[in-house]
């Protein structure tokens, strides 16, 4: 069994403790025959085990290299063990088998490895084979006494064993599936965390070190123009060192901002909208902002790096549309009682499966930093009650929806 090490571990387990039933069974069928001598239908019996044994081989073949199995896939494995123990069950004594609470193990599997109807599911499918197999025996007498009262006693103790079993057990597991999910997600927004102070670090070191050789290119333009005021080369440096003097200043400006001012404070959307319009006019002037409706008058949470967080994705969205060779991008507005979003649809080639899985959530290495841009614009929507969701337009391109939490207007 050691290959089944590759397979999901619910079905992987699964299939082992049912090799070894399949051992136990057989063993105990021989036991009973020959060594105790008891009459019970061998033949019928060997039959059935080897059906059960010839099922689980397909099952390791059809299940030796699925790393994550399907829920559905688990209950027909689970109903397969329910109906082949009733029929064993049927066949040495029915309801009158000591052995008849087994029918309980394949409950207290499903309480751990389904979700709560395929719990259900199973626990009603054993309950039911359990009452056949009490409808199906006989009036027994022993000592001259009536026991058919004794196995219905029987079957009640065993349909409450199974609702206990299927309410506690499987409620647990819920809840501790619950729980590592919660410690699942914070120790991801911690590692994240730790990733955004180390660039936060690294940001502020470039900074300061880009600062005095964009000083000493200033003056050298300015000495430049002093002497050839007319020369195209020297007039062509003056907008973008202007540039890069500009996002300097801004760095500085966001950067005091957030240490002196920590809260979130509110920003109506039509100024957010011309505040946008205006940075992508000065960054990107060959791209056209294709507004689909009106800007809602309506106030959002807001703080020193909601807008930086909207520009890195309309750069991203602008990046894709220049290596498609489009030129505009469309921004679309839907409002509700309790948010905003902003659609912001590009026309490039879309993202790929594994950019839609892992953008937003981690750094990704890529050649634009395309990776980084929507980390730390995520980062910034959720600090202020919002999301962001990227997916691909049915008609092309990419689509990044921004939802922005919606402040109500105290009367």
């Amino acid at each position: 069994m050691a290959f089944l090490m590759r397979t999901d571990p619910a079905i992987s387990r699964l299939l082992m403790l049912r090799s070894g039933a399949i051992a136990i069974q057989l063993l105990a069928v021989i036991a009973v025959y020959f060594l105790f001598e008891y009459a019970i239908p061998l033949f019928e019996l060997l039959l059935v085990i080897s059906l059960e044994a010839v099922f689980q081989i397909l099952s390791v073949f059809a299940y030796r290299n699925v790393s994550k199995a399907k829920e559905i896939g688990m209950l027909m494995q689970l109903t397969a063990d329910v109906l082949f123990l009733s029929v064993l069950l049927s066949l040495s004594g029915g309801a009158t088998n000591a052995f008849v609470s087994l029918l309980l193990l394949p409950i207290m599997i499903a309480a751990v490895s389904v979700s709560a109807k395929g719990l259900a599911y199973i626990a009603v499918l054993a309950i039911s084979a359990y009452s056949l197999l009490l409808y199906k025996m006989p009036q027994h007498s022993m000592h001259h006494m009536d026991m058919t009262s004794h196995f219905v006693g029987m079957w009640v103790n065993f349909v409450i064993s199974a609702s206990v079993i299927a309410l506690v057990i499987g409620t647990m597991n819920r809840a501790l599936h619950s729980r590592e999910r919660t410690i699942a997600s914070v120790r991801e927004k911690q590692l994240r965390n730790e990733q955004l102070v180390t660039l936060d670090g690294a940001a502020a070191q470039i900074t300061h070190q880009l600062a005095s050789p964009i000083a000493n290119l200033q003056l050298l333009f300015e000495e430049l123009h002093e002497e050839q005021p007319t020369n195209p080369l020297v007039n062509e440096m003056h907008k973008p060192l202007m540039q890069c003097a500009t996002q300097l200043d801004s760095f500085r400006e966001l950067s005091a901002q957030l240490r002196t001012q920590c809260n979130i404070s509110a920003i109506a959307l039509p100024d957010l909208a011309q505040q946008i319009q205006d940075s992508m006019l000065l960054q990107y002037p060959e791209q056209q902002l294709i507004w689909q409706n009106n800007t809602p008058v309506v106030n959002v949470k807001a703080d020193a790096m909601l807008l930086p967080a909207i520009l890195n994705l309309l750069q991203n969205s602008a990046t894709a549309n220049r290596q498609n060779k489009q030129t505009q991008l469309s921004l679309n507005w839907q409002i509700s009682d309790a948010e905003a979003n902003l659609l912001i649809r590009d026309y490039g080639v879309g993202f790929s499966s594994e950019q839609l899985t892992q953008l937003g959530g981690q750094i990704m290495a890529s050649n634009s930093g395309m990776g980084l841009a929507v980390l730390l614009s995520n980062v910034t929507l959720e600090r202020l009650n919002g999301s962001l969701t990227l997916y691909n337009h049915p008609e092309g391109g990419a689509v990044a929806k921004v939802q922005l939490a919606v402040l109500k207007d105290e009367k």
